[in-house]
């Protein structure tokens, strides 16, 4: 394809999560969490596996008492992904979490995540701190604008970026002061440019990993675009390497949304993308009919490649020729591309079926898929951001 625009990505250190290692070069990994009431295991357990179908791939359970300690260690027994224990107010529930174990004698959780304003004070902070290191666990250091320490609002007058950045910091000094460096850390607003803003500042400061996302987000239409507006700005500054799309009610449509944010960023493209172009009095063929079937065809692929399908005489061509493979028509006919060479007139009628048959061919060229799996893998190893 055409494009060669390469965005830098801020340079973290990797964190081991589970089976996942979060930073580095790493993929940004889409994660979740549970609505679930945690101490009933059954029922979440049975939700975490529907996110696994949908392709979550760390998950987050909220822990405020005992019976949810005791659930995670039967939880995590059953599932395949990391387990995250989400921890506000009682510390006592975080060091009970990094005590728990499964029955066969693994961590019971793969992460805790702590929020530095509602803990209860440094010196419950740093017990946890010191379990945590002790344990070989790593911890979300999660800042939320809506519950910054009172000093920082006393100081600043609101949660702007400045104080929000230095609640991190504040909290990775402490953590660095007793030796534990096994920090992901989270910035999270529900006001979209305070966000964006937020994570930059402390991109500029720190390299621990980040975790993205858009705080209270909203309903699932709303609050999707309101993700794809933050996660996606945070990721197109090199920013990010864990997202999750908060939206209400089922936590589900969230992993779809994340990977979508990615793909569109062209940051982490895990299936073909097609790109269709608007409807218009221009249009003269039945484009939303064609590009559906394509989709619900191409439903299964896992490559990354762009499929451009264009009813437009007036940019068709050009578009066209930017992707692997692409098609321009107009008056019930059309060109098909591959990488910019038109290889095949056809009639309308028959543009599907020629466009998945070019599409199977590029998939079985192996030299020219393997160049464009080698331009994905280098997105990710991109130079440090000053």
């Amino acid at each position: 394809m055409a494009y060669s625009t390469v965005i830098a990505r801020h340079k973290t250190q990797e964190v081991g999560l589970g089976e996942r290692v979060v930073g580095g070069d790493n993929p940004i990994w889409v994660q979740s969490m549970t609505t679930t009431n945690t101490f009933d295991a059954e029922a979440t357990v049975e939700q975490i596996k529907r996110l696994e179908e949908a392709g979550c791939e760390i998950v987050r359970v909220t822990v405020p008492k005992k019976e949810d300690v005791e659930a995670c260690r039967f939880i995590r027994s059953k599932i395949n992904i990391p387990l995250v224990a989400d921890i506000h107010y009682d510390y006592r529930m975080a060091l009970a979490c990094l005590d728990a174990k499964t029955d066969d004698g693994k961590p019971a959780v793969n992460k805790i995540r702590i929020n530095p304003g509602n803990l209860g004070g440094q010196e419950r902070f740093k017990e946890v701190i010191r379990k945590a290191r002790d344990k070989g666990i790593p911890m979300r250091i999660g800042v939320n604008s809506g519950s910054l320490e009172k000093d920082l609002i006393e100081k600043y007058g609101f949660p702007c970026p400045e104080a929000m950045v230095e609640s991190a910091l504040r909290a990775i000094e402490t953590c660095e002061s007793l030796d534990y460096r096994q920090i992901i850390v989270s910035l999270k607003a529900s006001h979209v440019p305070t966000a964006v803003e937020t994570y930059a500042l402390y991109a500029s400061k720190c390299h621990y990993p980040t975790h993205v996302g858009v705080t209270e987000a909203g309903s699932k239409e709303y609050g999707t675009l309101k993700s794809a507006a933050g996660i996606g700005a945070i990721v197109l500054k090199g920013i990010g390497d864990t997202i999750r799309v908060s939206l209400l009610g089922d936590p589900v449509p969230e992993i779809a949304a994340g990977f979508d944010i990615l793909r569109a960023c062209d940051r982490r493209v895990t299936r073909p993308e097609v790109v269709a172009c608007p409807t218009c009095g221009r249009l003269d063929i039945d484009l939303e009919r064609i590009v559906a079937e394509v989709e619900a065809k191409m439903a299964h692929l896992k490559n990354p490649l762009r499929i451009s399908i264009l009813g437009c005489l007036v940019n068709g061509f050009g578009e066209a020729k930017e992707a692997d493979i692409g098609i321009a028509a107009g008056a019930g006919k059309g060109v098909i591309f591959k990488r910019g060479v038109p290889i095949r007139h056809v009639k309308e009628a028959d543009m599907v079926q020629a466009l998945l048959e070019e599409v199977e061919r590029f998939e079985e060229d192996t030299p020219a898929l393997k160049s464009h799996q080698e331009k994905e893998k280098k997105k990710n190893a991109l130079p440090v951001l000053n």
